[in-house]
């Protein structure tokens, strides 16, 4: 079993890991183009996810309610990254 602490060292863990993907990508393929802002860009979203996941596993006790919020978490990150991608919305953070 795993103790508090290192399941806060697995949350914040996986933003690094997921990272390590267009990193890898970006180096060894050419078809991955991915600029320092990009990466600081991800590694923003990715970390703020991994914070409010965290803090909702520690401050809300109802274990349906912190499941529901991190969805909506999930969810989020899910439409500001397409969006910040290939633009669904057509704002002006729209990628092309």
């Amino acid at each position: 079993m795993m103790t508090q602490k290192q399941k806060t060292l697995a949350i914040y863990a996986l933003p690094l890991v997921l990272l390590c993907i267009p990193l890898l990508g970006n180096i060894l393929s050419d078809e991955v183009n991915w600029s320092a802002s990009d990466f600081l860009i991800a590694g923003i979203l990715l970390f703020s996810m991994a914070f409010l996941i965290n803090l909702v596993r520690t401050r809300i006790k109802t274990q349906s309610r912190r499941i529901l919020i991190c969805i909506f978490i999930l969810i989020a990150l899910a439409l500001i990254w397409i969006e910040l991608a290939v633009g669904i919305f057509g704002t002006p953070f729209a990628g092309n």
